[in-house]
């Protein structure tokens, strides 16, 4: 493709500046937010959170950095939610806490998102706005154009944003379904016509499969291999698990067990209450004769029955992990059981899906998974689709979003190799931000932090070195040194007490920290001896005493608590 922009730079001559600032999702697949601002307003796109991982221990959620928003709340005149995944809306109970604003998505959208502010209780502090397919809606200064575009949930919308510097075009997450299962297919008519009528300044487009060569096969092809899949477990409960959020892929397991007689159960609260908000929105076609609760599940024959059930990234305390561990309330996995995971493991999620299949095993049940079967397609474009939206929208700009680094990067170099200059290819990250002028595009680098701002029960902030200390703790545990010295007399008030946890079993453990408190007596009673001496120099001491002694004898190094008290100060 040879790139040529459909609108001359001189369009937006003498407009007011517009700012694009990228708070979350640019850098990692999660937490997606960012703000577009111009005459005094400000619109969200997106406010989503990321789910933590191994390298985030005790954390329960993480959120894009809200501080730029809530330091602005008076501006705020909405947020579009393009699609109901958890990194796209899952942050908008916690903001809703400090700003209100109203919330604009496609019906299943906002159906979500309802369900997640009401949990947060602030649910009077928003109006949700549905919006349909080509409909257009004036959010403040911003007239906004609601384009169709398929991907893993129903109901995503493409953006085309009106304002003073020219429209912004923002992709959603995508792909380019000819075939998708409920028929809505992207409108990449309408983008090629707003491209040649107006022109689109700036591009922002999901780069998740920027590296990956081709295109994603139609979720429709997955239909078949269920079919098979089903068609062969005759006698055999089948028991599946996918995101609760992809109807798609739920109708493409009713439908095959229905072919086969079987009566449908959902297991897990998420899918239970999408089901039912699928079905209520006529996204789902589930016959009632069909459908039943899952205390029922038991009175059938295990070749009348297929669950659908959460938990296919084997997440802690999800149903089917539940049910891997022999704990769960409703199920009871043997070697009657065919598990289907019809997902691939997030990255990240590898080793404890394995974990799972091989529980399930265990149990005598038969798994399938995609590494076997052809039973999961990704809901990113690749390469071809993210070329063919490019076409389509013939930008003048582009930024990549919605990705890691080397996402982007990939994302950036197929522009580049599509025709775009470099000079218009932006690559920004999280804290960045675009300023949209008159003579040109200017990307300001960190002009808000970008943080992950951690959530640990009520309280929400940047690490601030707690993440290391838990991960040393973690890994190589914690050793506690007590000790009381009288500042008068200049000596020890008591022997020293030193206790460990998650270090060494015992006994080994005793034997040191003996030890340790005999070395801590010599070298406190020292440092006393050369007269009056502050705490914290005795809590250097204790620290490098202890520290030094526990590397020596183990090997290790873990967490060193010094505890010094003063009798008389």
């Amino acid at each position: 493709m040879c790139w040529q922009a459909r609108a001359s730079d001189t369009t937006w001559a003498l407009a007011d500046n517009v700012k694009v600032t990228f708070l979350g999702g640019l850098g990692d697949i999660g937490r997606n937010c960012a703000t577009i601002e111009a005459q005094g307003s400000l619109l969200l796109l997106d406010c989503g959170q990321m789910f933590p991982d191994e390298f985030h221990p005790g954390v329960e959620s993480i959120l894009p950095d809200l501080s730029y928003i809530k330091e602005r709340a008076d501006r705020v005149v909405g947020c579009i939610a393009t699609h109901g995944h958890e990194d796209h809306i899952g942050a908008l109970g916690y903001l809703l806490r400090d700003v209100s604003f109203p919330v604009y998505g496609s019906r299943f959208t906002l159906g979500l998102a309802e369900r997640k502010v009401k949990e947060f209780g602030v649910l009077h502090r928003t109006r949700l706005i549905a919006v349909a397919d080509g409909e257009h809606h004036r959010i403040g200064p911003f007239d906004c154009e609601f384009i169709p575009v398929t991907h893993s949930v129903p109901g995503g919308v493409i953006t085309a944003i009106s304002t003073p510097q020219g429209k912004i075009l923002h992709s959603c997450d995508f792909k380019l379904d000819l075939f998708p299962v409920d028929g809505r297919r992207t409108g990449l008519a309408r983008i090629g016509a707003i491209s040649s009528e107006a022109g689109i300044r700036l591009f922002l487009a999901d780069s998740t499969n920027a590296e990956m060569p081709g295109s994603s096969r139609s979720e429709s092809d997955i239909g078949g291999a269920l079919d098979r899949l089903f068609a062969a477990q005759n006698g055999r409960r089948i028991i599946t698990a996918c995101f609760a959020s992809h109807l798609h892929r739920v109708q493409q397991i009713v439908t095959a067990a229905l072919a086969c007689g079987r009566k449908v159960v959902t297991l897990g609260l998420s899918m239970k209450n999408n089901v039912a908000l699928g079905r209520q929105l006529g996204l789902l076609k589930i016959p009632e004769s069909s459908f039943m609760q899952i205390e029922e599940c038991d009175t059938l024959d295990p070749g009348e029955v297929c669950v659908i059930s959460t938990g296919s990234q084997a997440e802690p305390r999800s149903s089917l992990a539940t049910a891997a561990a022999g704990g769960s309330r409703w199920i009871r996995i043997d070697e009657n059981d065919t598990v289907v995971l019809s997902s691939n493991p997030i990255p990240g999620n590898e080793v404890r899906v394995s974990r799972m299949i091989n529980d399930l095993l265990n149990l005598g049940a038969r798994v399938i998974h995609p590494g076997e079967i052809d039973i999961h397609t990704s809901g990113h474009g690749r390469q071809n689709e993210l070329a063919t939206l490019h076409h389509a929208a013939a930008p003048e700009w582009f930024v990549p979003v919605h990705g890691e680094l080397r996402h982007l990067r990939a994302h950036a170099a197929l522009a580049k190799r599509l025709g775009m200059p470099e000079s218009r290819v932006l690559l920004a990250r999280d804290g960045d931000q675009i300023v949209m002028e008159d003579a040109s595009l200017r990307l300001r680098p960190s002009v808000t932090t970008g943080d992950h701002l951690l959530v640990h029960g009520p309280f929400i902030a940047a690490d601030g070195g707690v993440l290391n200390e838990r991960a040393i703790i973690g890994e190589q545990g914690v050793v506690v040194a007590s000790v009381a010295v009288d500042l008068e007399g200049l000596c020890l008030a008591a022997d020293p007490l030193v206790v460990s946890r998650g270090w060494l079993d015992q006994p080994q453990a005793d034997d040191l920290m003996t030890e340790i408190a005999e070395d801590l007596t010599e070298a406190i009673s020292a440092k006393l001896a050369m007269g009056f001496v502050e705490l914290a120099e005795l809590r250097q001491v204790v620290r490098k005493t202890v520290g030094s002694l526990v590397n020596s004898r183990s090997g290790r190094r873990p967490a060193i608590l010094p505890l010094v008290t003063a009798l008389h100060e």
